[in-house]
């Protein structure tokens, strides 16, 4: 029986409080602890796409239970009176100091996400040869009497298949006794296939394999992931799975994630157990897809940005976050399946590309390679448009990147009625005499992502509603169609907002606006962009008649439209002709350093060339960054 101490002991102290999720999950908390920081720590998932700075909605809860916290100024910008009224509040901001039971509010569906996933490029990218590294042998099993006693089964088989090889996966040797051995009935066993990469022996397979020889190559952005199964003697991508990632719940940017993981050595752990979960259900999905078996996939390569390449390897990326923003590695690294955590055989080899420094990663190298950039005579420029954006700038031979810190913003997160691109999203805004608008997947509208805001943005600035400093008129000119003027109106901090679909027509009830902090926020991001692209041409001495190529890489810069995009000054004001869309450029890299070895290591080489320009220490950056606030 316990002592009455021990019984006291374990009663909740009065510095603590406890609270109770509606799946019945419960943590005990010091007081003053935020409902999100409190599911955090038992597992519980309330997703915070702003990384808890109370700037979005999604880690809405509501208090079912006891007395709910006071609201916070972002409770009431986020969630109106009505909602505060119902008990619901930000989980970022809610503070236990009382007993509470909590409902997770569920978010909007996301189904059928605008994810680029293109595949048809891979066999025609320019000068690429095959050349994987993955051979395979085919050797007749030799029968028991037909060596010499000093022969073992290892020798006989390299041997039979005029192979010479210096390493041997352990796997392999398990699994050659069963198949070189006869089997108990007498059974003479037939012939194997011996499959290999640089001299090492990964495979010992029954039966001859040789027609069969795959690899994946990922993609793992910020916001999304796409893997690639590709055969690797024909060089054609056969099956895709793309999907958002898991991370996300953490933040949609990189700092928010980076914050997370410092926080402990528990959260880089949880950060990457995310990651590898979906990259093991995409390596599944593929598959399945195309009828392969995963022990058939001989080779990986994957590429991200500087935080999401030292996640996936379980590397604590707070380095990356504080100046001198260096990463604990740059270069290039070739690692086992069964050490990166991927579902496969545990001796495939997994390459990740070499990053470049700082928050310019192994993604932009690949960029670079399939963009070949570094082989241009006339300047291009290629730019990869998302959370964290990532800018080159190539002539002749000349290399130099940066990268761009743009937030989510444009990808719709953090805006008073932003979504991801996905099922329910408005893609395309245009004005006549009313307000026209695309939906994806059709149906009422639930919300706008960040292609149909640069084209709102746009249609406002034409329409002479939103100023080119930014500032959204609270009364429209009078030669404005009354359907126009009508639509501006105040947000909840008195500010101007317009209306992009009232209540009555959207799929959530609400009003789809655009307020005047929303238009800040895409400032900013836009600012971010324009000015590392300004920084490098005014580096090279490339005003804008000398750049021959703009391309728009990414999912947001594949579907973004040229026009929008130079009206509010995303990018700069070149001829619509010279602006191309070059789809997941990073994405085919991978897939380019997965089919040939040479691209592989061309690619350490590209690493070595760029300069890297720190945008924040460039003198005069804060004046070129305050310039490109302006629209247009």
């Amino acid at each position: 029986m316990p002592r009455v101490d021990e019984v006291e002991a374990h009663q909740v102290s009065p510095e603590r409080a406890t609270v109770t999720f509606a799946t019945g999950a419960r943590a005990e908390v010091a007081k003053g602890t935020t409902v999100l920081r409190a599911a955090q720590q038992i597992g519980q998932e309330i997703v915070a796409t702003c990384g808890a700075r109370g700037r979005c909605r999604s880690c809405r809860v509501q208090i079912t239970d006891g007395p709910a916290p006071p609201a916070t100024l972002a409770d009431h910008v986020q969630l109106g009176d009505d909602e505060i009224r119902d008990g619901y509040r930000l989980a970022c901001q809610a503070e236990i100091w009382n007993d509470l039971s909590v409902a997770v509010a569920p978010i909007f569906e996301e189904t059928a996400f605008q994810i680029l996933a293109d595949t048809q490029t891979l066999r025609s990218a320019a000068g690429l040869t095959l050349d994987s590294g993955i051979v395979k042998r085919f050797a007749c099993v030799p029968p028991s009497d037909g060596e010499t006693e000093l022969d073992s089964d290892v020798d006989a088989l390299l041997r039979r298949g005029d192979t010479d090889v210096t390493d041997i996966a352990l796997e392999a040797l398990r699994r050659l006794p069963a198949l070189v051995r006869p089997a108990p009935d007498g059974r003479t066993p037939g012939g194997v296939t011996l499959a290999l990469f640089d001299r090492q022996l990964l495979a010992v397979e029954p039966g001859d394999t040789r027609g069969e020889a795959y690899g994946m190559a990922f993609d793992i952005g910020t916001t999304t992931v796409v893997g690639y199964l590709v055969d690797l003697q024909g060089g054609a991508v056969i099956a895709t799975a793309s999907g958002l990632n898991p991370q996300a719940a953490f933040g949609g940017d990189l700092i928010s994630r980076i914050a997370f993981a410092q926080q402990s050595a528990g959260n880089v752990r949880h950060l990457r157990a995310r990651i590898l979960r979906l990259l093991n259900q995409q390596i599944e999905e593929t598959c399945d897809d195309a009828g392969v078996a995963r022990d058939r996939i001989y080779k990986v390569v994957a590429v991200g940005n500087t935080v999401m390449h030292h996640l996936f390897l379980g590397i604590n990326p707070a380095s990356v976050g504080q100046a001198p923003y260096a990463p604990t590695i740059r270069r290039s690294l070739r690692i086992a399946a069964s050490d990166a955590g991927l579902r496969l055989n545990p001796s495939t080899p997994v390459f990740l590309l070499p990053i470049v420094a700082g928050f310019v990663g192994a993604d932009a190298v690949a960029m670079i390679l399939s963009t070949r950039l570094d082989q241009r005579d006339e300047p291009g420029i290629a730019a990869d448009i998302g959370t964290n954006g990532e800018l080159v700038l190539g002539d002749g031979g000349r290399l130099l990147a940066c990268s761009a810190p743009a937030g989510p913003a444009l990808e719709g997160a953090q805006l008073s009625s932003g979504m991801r691109a996905t099922r329910g999203a408005i893609d395309q805004v245009w004005l006549d005499r009313a307000v026209r608008y695309h939906v994806i997947g059709g149906g009422a509208p639930a919300g706008i992502c960040g292609s149909g805001i640069l084209d709102a943005l746009a249609a406002l600035l034409d329409a002479g509603i939103v100023e080119p400093s930014g500032r959204l008129l609270p009364a429209p000119a009078a030669r404005l169609p009354e359907a126009l003027g009508g639509r501006v109106t105040t947000d909840p901090d008195g500010l101007s907002a317009f209306v992009l679909v009232p209540s009555r027509e959207s799929a959530t009830g609400r009003d789809i606006v655009l307020t005047q902090g929303d238009i800040r926020q895409v400032q900013l991001a836009k600012a971010a962009i324009r000015s590392g692209i300004t920084v490098l041409q005014r580096l090279t001495g490339t005003p804008d008649e000398r750049v021959a190529e703009l391309l728009l890489a990414g999912g947001f810069g594949n579907y973004l439209n040229i026009r929008s995009a130079i009206r509010v000054g995303l990018i700069p004001p070149l001829p619509e002709g010279r602006v191309r869309y070059v789809g997941n450029a990073a994405g085919l890299g991978a897939q380019m350093a997965l089919v040939s070895e040479t691209e592989r290591r061309r690619a350490d080489g590209l690493a070595r060339q760029v300069r890297h320009i720190s945008l924040a220490a460039h003198p005069g950056f804060q004046d070129i960054f305050a310039g490109a606030m302006r629209f247009g």
